[in-house]
């Protein structure tokens, strides 16, 4: 009965995240983070960090942390419905409103809907980051290189793969 009532949540938790899910999986990061940490339990920070990078280094696009999440919290099933509900909302809600927007390419309401998602997708996005930056950072050491490698990103042209490839030599040789 718990692997049952488990899935319902995790049905009915990502359905409703899908349709927030505003300019992809990332934009809804923080409330994925606080249902499976803080929430339900399924992981710890440190688990949810981990998953996030795994699904960001995954080949494929970044929902995969959405089945990863179900399966951490109910195995093959979970990842299942975990991924149904995070994909099948959005896939219905997508057809019918492009449907509308290319109906009304013209139109002054459409460019300013459009206009107003944007800022809403970047501050979800941007929420996103600093959830997973929060969790990843255990250490004094871990922060200086999230700060480091946020800073060269923003302020130079420099590729963050490199900062990226720095970090991972830290955590290897036992720095974070």
């Amino acid at each position: 009965m718990k692997e049952l009532d488990t899935l319902i949540v995790l049905a009915v938790q990502f359905a409703i995240l899908s349709l927030f899910a505003i300019g992809g999986a990332m934009a809804v990061v923080p409330e994925m983070h606080r249902q499976a940490v803080d929430v339900a339990h399924w992981m710890t920070e440190r688990q949810f960090a981990d998953l996030f990078a795994i699904g960001q280094a995954a080949p494929g696009p970044n929902i995969i942390i959405v089945t990863l999440i179900g399966f951490k919290a109910a195995g093959i099933p979970g990842a299942l419905t975990a991924t149904l509900a995070m994909c099948g909302p959005t896939c219905v809600l997508t057809y019918y409103v492009s449907r509308t927007f290319d109906k009304y390419k013209g139109a002054q309401w459409r460019i300013v809907v459009q206009a107003g998602l944007v800022p809403v997708s970047v501050g979800l996005f941007g929420a996103g980051a600093f959830v997973i930056a929060r969790a990843a950072d255990v250490s004094i050491v871990a922060f200086a290189i999230t700060l480091a490698t946020a800073g060269i990103a923003y302020w130079t042209r420099f590729n963050p793969l490199w900062m990226f490839a720095a970090a991972g030599l830290f955590g290897y040789l036992g720095y974070v």
